[in-house]
C-alpha cells in the first residue's frame, strides 16, 4: 500500500474513500519528480544577481495537464446541497485508476444503447456512484437517471433502481478528468478544515457529456453524503 509521509491511517482512508478517482501513483509521481528538482537546484544554485542588476518579477505558475481549470463565479465548492430521489439504470463495474475515464465511457455507451434500444431517454446527467476505492482500483455504479424504469427489467450487467438520495455537498471540477485528483485534495482539506467525515461514498455527476465532451474541458458536479 502506498506510504504518504505524514500521513496518518485515518487521513490516507479518507483519501482512498473520498479523495482519489485518479490513480494515487500520480500524486507520489509529483512528489518524487518534486524533490528531484528540489534536490538539483541544491546541487547547482542560481547565481546571485549583481547589487546593479534588477531583480525580475517571479514567473506565474504553469498549469499543467493535470490541473484542473479554474472555477467560474457561481461555481460551487463545499455547498449543501439535497440530492433528489431518482431512477436509475445502471451497470456496475470495476476499473484500475489507469485507465480508469474508458472504462467509464464505455460504461456509459452501453447504457445509452440500452437505452435506445427501450426507446427512452435520460432525464438527467451521466452519473457516476463510486460504491469502494483503494490505491490500485474503485469499483463504480455508472449510471443515467430516467424518468420511469424500462417496461422489459434489464438483463445482466445492466440493472434498473434509486440514486443516492438526501444531504450531500456539492463541489465543482473543471477540467480533465486525471486533474480531479487535484480537486480531490482540495475536497479533503475542506472536510478536514471543517471537521467533517464522508460517508464511504461519493458520486460525480457530468454537467458535460463524458462520452461527447472534449476530455480537458469536462465539467463534473461531485457530491459528498457527510455522515
Amino acid at each position: 500500500m502506498t506510504k504518504y509521509a505524514g500521513e496518518s491511517p485515518d487521513r490516507r482512508k479518507r483519501r482512498r474513500t473520498v479523495m482519489s478517482p485518479f490513480k494515487l501513483a500520480s500524486a507520489a509521481f509529483a512528489l518524487a519528480f518534486a524533490l528531484a528538482i528540489n534536490v538539483a537546484a541544491a546541487q547547482n544554485p542560481a547565481p546571485k544577481p549583481s547589487a546593479s542588476e534588477p531583480m525580475s518579477p517571479p514567473a506565474p505558475p504553469i498549469a499543467g495537464p493535470t490541473s484542473p481549470s479554474p472555477l467560474q463565479p457561481g461555481d460551487a465548492f463545499g455547498e449543501p446541497v439535497t440530492m433528489p430521489e431518482r431512477t436509475i439504470i445502471y451497470l456496475k463495474g470495476y476499473s484500475r485508476w489507469d485507465n480508469a475515464f474508458d472504462t467509464l465511457v464505455d460504461a456509459f455507451k452501453s447504457l445509452h444503447e440500452y437505452l435506445d434500444k427501450q426507446a427512452l431517454q435520460p432525464s438527467g446527467p451521466a452519473i457516476t456512484i463510486y460504491t469502494q476505492t483503494d490505491d490500485s482500483g474503485f469499483s463504480f455504479e455508472a449510471a443515467l437517471p430516467v424518468a420511469r424504469a424500462p417496461k422489459d427489467p434489464p438483463k445482466g450487467d445492466i440493472a434498473v433502481g434509486p440514486a443516492p438520495a438526501g444531504k450531500a455537498l456539492k463541489f465543482v471540477h473543471r477540467g480533465s478528468y486525471d486533474a480531479m485528483d487535484t480537486t480531490y485534495e482540495a475536497i479533503t482539506n475542506y472536510l478536514d478544515d471543517k471537521q467533517l467525515e464522508a460517508k464511504e461514498l461519493f458520486i460525480e455527476e457530468y454537467a458535460t457529456d463524458p462520452v461527447k465532451t472534449d476530455p480537458g474541458k469536462l465539467v463534473v458536479n461531485v457530491f459528498v453524503p457527510v455522515k
